[in-house]
């Protein structure tokens, strides 16, 4: 029984860790896009404002506000409009996870 019962909770370890690691997987294929212009990883390497050393929160706010129009800019509102919340918390999460 006991045995059993260990089988099942490391099973449900597993589907966690597998499910966290595609969460992370997903993150960093949406942050690919922000490459482009904010530097890989968000380093940038020049004119645009740099996304790293920023933290998850940071970056989720000012993406919906880009994406409302609460946060002027000239390209970032047109391309947040494209990320659902759930898309934008896994790219902050991200972009958190590198500083």
């Amino acid at each position: 029984m006991r045995l059993l019962l260990l089988g099942f909770v490391l099973s449900i370890l597993t589907l966690t860790d597998h499910s966290q690691a595609q969460e992370r997987s997903r993150g960093a294929v949406l942050a690919l896009s922000c490459a482009g212009c904010h530097g890989t990883d968000g380093r940038s390497p020049g004119a645009m404002p740099a996304l790293d050393g920023h933290d998850r929160d940071y970056i989720a706010r000012a993406m919906r506000e880009f994406r409302s129009g609460e946060r002027p800019s000239t390209v970032m509102g047109r391309i947040a409009t494209g990320y659902s919340d759930e898309e934008i918390a896994l790219m902050a999460a991200h972009f958190d996870r590198l500083r």
